[in-house]
């Protein structure tokens, strides 16, 4: 038997490398329902599937390497980034999955709870979450929603050289915002917009995209701490937030008064 690599584990799932083989475990099955039938019908290349026993899903491994990781540089060229963008598109443009995604007042309230959460567990400064609660707010607005994958961050995409070989870890897909998935493949990456969004194709909403940045990250810290990640690695979550909120700052100092 070959080694085991463990890729993630938590409370909730856990994923397992045998040799080409992904080994996924999920508690909750009706994430990997979503996930097999998000992948049979995105038009983008995604994982084989060869089994399937609950509560395990083995998936074969993807050529190539992740387009980079949260925290670190990544060292994909321009090109690969472009050519995700280029990805992303071809799911956007393709029907909707039959199953809804969040309404726009479920997000909204989740958002209070989360800053509410944040400020009087005093896990993070109240300017900073005040400051990013505010940017938060160009994203919630009626869209007209897409097929989308709804969690995909950089390690989810895996690319050989100038191509993009396929897309991980659909349990999230949905309809919805198509800016949200621009925003999370660029969360902390944000040097590599003006690639993603050249290989999309069409002009998108950078406010929007900046909203979505503090959004997620907003909603991602309680998650990250209780399953045991940190969100205030260099780079990460907490970093992202900083930077928005430096950002609002700077713009909010040369606005006239």
């Amino acid at each position: 038997m070959e080694a085991l690599e463990v890729v993630v584990a938590h409370h909730e799932r856990a994923t397992v490398r045998v040799g080409e083989v992904f080994l996924k475990v999920d508690t909750d099955q009706v994430r990997t329902d979503v996930e097999v039938a998000a992948m049979a019908a995105a038009p983008i290349p995604t994982p084989e599937i060869l089994w399937r026993e609950p509560p395990v899903l083995a998936l074969a491994a993807l050529a190539g390497r992740a387009l980079g990781r949260l925290g670190e540089p990544s060292t994909a060229s321009a090109a690969a980034w472009s050519a995700a963008g280029a990805t992303v598109r071809m799911l956007h443009d393709a029907p909707l999955p039959p199953w809804p995604g969040r309404r726009l007042d479920e997000l909204t309230s989740e958002l209070d709870g989360e800053c509410e959460w944040l400020v009087t567990k005093g896990v993070l400064p109240a300017d900073l979450v005040v400051r990013n609660r505010r940017i938060a707010e160009s994203a919630l607005r009626p869209w007209t929603p897409v097929f989308i994958h709804g969690d995909l961050q950089i390690a989810h995409v895996f690319v050989d050289g100038d191509e993009v070989t396929g897309v991980i870890d659909w349990s999230e897909a949905a309809r919805g915002d198509a800016v949200y998935d621009l925003a999370t493949l660029t969360l902390g990456h944000e040097e590599h917009l003006g690639d993603v969004i050249a290989g999309y194709g069409t002009d998108v909403d950078l406010e929007v995209i900046r909203a979505w940045w503090s959004l997620r990250s907003l909603l991602g810290v309680r998650w990250l701490v209780e399953h045991g990640f940190d969100p205030n690695s260099p780079g990460c979550e907490v970093d992202v937030l900083k930077s928005q909120a430096m950002r609002d700052r700077r713009g909010s100092q040369r606005r006239p008064a």
